[in-house]
């Protein structure tokens, strides 16, 4: 398994290269629409199965979220596109009131494939924060697989990790440490020779159109190649404070640790907490 792991990473190492060659001048700005199914673990004393599912149902369609990811050869912007209804998602039923926050419109996503870096904006706590590091190796697999996505030929590659994650237990009252697997699945086109994708994601011999993970589908919709009326321009996020990725998951952890000292500490509004996802 690891002579093949270390295959493929050689692989994809190579096709990088190789198209990072072939893409010279190319640029262009890619659009995509997210989707979300939401599962919530709640207490059935507190909420009966039609709530929770009223809950869900909501979330829904109050998270899906319009995205541009902008690209030359070897660097990407990512960021939400503005929107009105581009605030938290919020859902109530019961008396139970639930937020989630998926992120700021204004918030964006570097990556710098040539120097395998990325930068982030991203806000914690009431403050602004840059995270700048290196970036984290995909160890993609190719299963064979294609489609049509709009009007180019996409292929399947796919990937799982485990990873090491905290959590509210069912009655919010501790914190629980666990494995999680995460399966990745992305649908990519080598009629665009661009390593480039969604969110953290990048490294296969095109440019990423569909991605699916935990629960959560990114798709494209328009592309816009070369566009010569607005050159696509690439971003350095310069605002916040720096800290490097190890950092940044800590103050998370915190985050949640003091939003389970608030739920345990009010009574009076128990039925009313905020979830953080996405970028």
């Amino acid at each position: 398994m690891k002579t093949k792991s270390l295959l493929l990473t050689a692989f994809f190492s190579f096709f990088l290269l190789g198209n990072l060659a072939l893409a010279q001048g190319l640029t262009g700005r890619a659009f995509y629409k997210s989707s979300s199914q939401i599962k919530l673990s709640m207490d059935s004393t507190k909420m009966n199965p039609e709530q929770i599912a009223e809950i869900q149902a909501q979330l829904k369609k109050q998270m899906e979220r319009d995205y541009v990811l902008s690209f030359t050869p070897t660097e990407s912007n990512w960021k939400q596109v503005e929107s009105l209804g581009g605030g938290p998602a919020t859902a109530s039923s019961g008396g139970m009131q639930i937020m989630i926050n998926t992120g700021s419109q204004d918030r964006v996503l570097y990556k710098n494939l040539a120097e395998q870096t990325y930068i982030q904006e991203q806000e914690m706590m009431g403050k602004d924060l840059l995270i700048k590091d290196n970036l984290e190796p995909v160890e993609w697999e190719l299963t064979g697989e294609s489609k049509k996505i709009g009007n180019y030929q996409a292929q399947k590659a796919i990937y799982a990790r485990i990873i090491d994650s905290q959590r509210f237990s069912t009655g919010m009252t501790e914190m629980e440490s666990v494995k999680d697997t995460i399966q990745v699945v992305a649908w990519f086109t080598p009629e665009i020779p661009v390593p480039h994708g969604p969110e953290n994601y990048f490294g296969l011999p095109g440019l990423i159109l569909e991605l699916q993970s935990e629960g959560r589908t990114l798709i494209c919709e328009k592309i816009e190649l070369n566009p010569s009326k607005e050159p696509v321009e690439i971003q350095i996020p310069k605002r916040g404070k720096e800290v490097n990725r190890e950092e940044f998951r800590a103050m998370q952890e915190e985050s949640m640790k003091q939003m389970m000292n608030r739920y345990q500490g009010k009574p009076g509004d128990g039925n009313r907490f905020t979830i953080r996802i996405g970028n």
